[in-house]
């Protein structure tokens, strides 16, 4: 079976998207590509939108969404019910978000200086398993409860 992602960006996150792309593919992903692919100012909230309403019209496995900090485009997302976009800055968090959080989105920013190599915190994430946890379960089932 095809693992499928569905991945946009605005014009903060062009080179950082391309490159995540490319990895994507290189392990195997599917990639629906949703992004602006030119320095051209657009609005990340449409960048979003677009790939949360495709994630969620969608068999994929996970989103990743890119602006210039990754801070815009993921508190966009977090708008959209049923979207769960982390922030992670390094591979731990990344690990835990996927483990403890189930998030089903996650955002990097293109002008952002990264400790650990933004592909290594993809990577992490994606190697992550949901923990099916009684005390996770309850905090992601109040967390949803957040958007009704």
């Amino acid at each position: 079976m095809t693992r499928k992602v569905v991945l946009a960006n605005d014009h903060g996150g062009v080179e950082i998207a391309s490159a995540i792309k490319r990895h994507l593919e290189d392990r195997g992903f599917e990639v629906k590509y949703l992004g602006t692919e030119t320095s051209e100012s657009v609005d990340y909230p449409d960048y979003a939108k677009a790939a949360a309403d495709e994630y969620l019209s969608g068999d994929y496995d996970f989103g990743v969404l890119c602006c210039g900090t990754g801070i815009g485009i993921s508190i966009a997302a977090n708008k959209i019910r049923g979207i769960m976009c982390a922030l992670p800055q390094n591979r731990y968090a990344a690990e835990k978000t996927k483990e403890h959080n189930h998030a089903n989105f996650i955002a990097f920013g293109g002008r952002v200086d990264y400790h650990d190599d933004p592909l290594k915190i993809l990577d992490a994430y994606i190697d992550a398993k949901c923990l099916e946890d009684e005390k996770y379960n309850r905090r992601i089932a109040k967390t949803l409860e957040l958007e009704r």
